[in-house]
C-alpha cells in the first residue's frame, strides 16, 4: 500500500510519520522542500512537485491533502484534478467548509476521481495517541481509504459519516463543541481564581476532576498540563484566535434556525478577547454615568 501526503505541517507531517511507523509506504510533498527532506530521512519517498508525487503513487493512486483551507486547498485540488486519473482517490483532510467539499466532490466525479472529505482531530498528539477522523464521500471511496484510517486512528477512532460533505460538516460541529468546552473550563477556573480559595493547586484539581468526575476530558488533562508548566499562566496573553469552523457552526445554526447559545457565546468571547478595551463597554460606562451619576474611569 502507498499513499501520497501533500502538506507536511504539524498535522500532515505527523500523519505521514504514523503511517510510516505502521509499515505503509508514503510519498511526501510540501511546497517548502525542507520538510520533504525531513520526511525522506524518516523513510518517506520524496517528491518536489505535484506531478512527481502523482507519478510515484501507481494506479489507482491515493493522495491525501493536508494544507490550509480556502485558496490553498482550492488551488491544489484543481491541480490534482488535472493530474489524477479515473479511479484514483483524493482525500481532503484539512478544515475545509463542507459546502466546498460537496462542490469539489462533484467536480472530481465528472473526471471519474473519487473524493473523500476527512475531518481530522487529534492535534500534535495524534502521532502518539492516534487521530480521530470523520469521513464523508461515496462508500466505495471510504472502503479504499479504510486501511489507512486504521493505521492513522486510535481504536474506534474513525467513522464513515455519509455522503460528500458529511465529514467536514461533522468536524465543523466538533470544533464548535470544542469552543464551548474550552470556554466553560476557562470560566470555571477564573471563578476559582477570584474566590477566597484561589490559591489551590489547579493542576492537582484538574487531575482530581479527571479521576471519575462527570466533567473529565482530554481538554481538562491538557489544562492540568498547562498549570503544571505555568501555574499562574505567566506571560500568556488572553488573545484567542478562531479557526473559522466556529463561525461556520454558528452561521449554519442561523441558516437552519437551530438554537446554539453556548457555542455562539463562546465564539463571541473569542472575538472580545482580541480587544483590550471595547467601544461598547465605554458606552455602557458613559450611560451609567448619565442616568445614575456613577462616574467613569479615565482611559484611552
Amino acid at each position: 500500500m502507498k499513499i501520497g501526503i501533500i502538506g507536511l505541517g504539524k498535522m500532515g507531517g505527523n500523519m505521514a510519520r504514523r503511517l510510516l511507523k505502521s509499515g505503509i509506504a508514503v510519498a511526501a510533498y510540501n511546497t517548502s522542500p525542507g520538510k520533504t527532506r525531513e520526511l525522506e530521512k524518516e523513510g518517506a519517498e520524496p517528491a518536489y512537485s505535484l506531478p512527481e508525487l502523482v507519478s510515484k503513487l501507481g494506479s489507482p493512486a491515493l493522495a491525501w491533502l493536508m494544507v490550509p483551507s480556502g485558496e490553498a486547498t482550492e488551488a491544489t485540488v484543481l491541480k490534482l484534478a488535472g493530474l489524477l486519473k479515473p479511479g484514483d482517490t483524493l482525500v481532503d483532510g484539512g478544515n475545509s467548509n463542507y459546502k466546498d467539499s460537496v462542490r469539489r466532490a462533484g467536480l472530481l466525479k465528472e473526471k471519474g476521481i473519487n473524493f473523500v472529505d476527512a475531518g481530522v482531530s487529534g492535534g500534535v498528539w495524534g502521532l502518539e495517541k492516534g487521530y480521530c477522523i470523520m469521513a464523508g464521500g461515496e462508500s466505495g471511496a471510504f472502503k479504499t481509504i479504510e486501511p489507512f484510517l486504521k493505521a492513522l486512528c486510535s481504536e474506534k477512532g474513525y467513522m464513515y459519516c455519509g455522503a460528500a460533505g458529511s465529514g467536514h460538516f461533522t468536524k465543523m460541529v466538533h470544533n464548535g463543541i470544542e469552543y464551548a468546552m474550552m470556554e466553560a473550563y476557562g470560566e470555571g477556573f477564573e471563578l476559582l481564581k477570584a474566590s477566597p480559595y484561589g490559591g489551590m493547586d489547579f493542576s492537582k484539581l484538574a487531575d482530581l476532576w479527571n479521576s471519575g468526575s462527570v466533567i473529565r476530558s482530554w481538554l481538562l488533562e491538557l489544562a492540568g498540563d498547562a498549570f503544571k508548566k505555568n501555574p499562574e499562566l505567566t506571560g500568556v496573553a488572553g488573545y484567542v484566535e478562531d479557526s473559522g469552523e466556529g463561525r461556520w457552526t454558528v452561521q449554519e445554526a442561523v441558516d437552519r434556525g437551530v438554537s446554539l447559545p453556548v457555542i455562539t457565546l463562546s465564539l463571541f468571547k473569542r472575538f472580545s478577547s482580541r480587544k483590550p478595551e471595547e467601544f461598547s463597554d465605554k458606552l455602557t460606562a458613559a450611560l451609567r454615568d448619565e442616568f445614575g451619576g456613577h462616574g467613569v474611569r479615565k482611559g484611552s
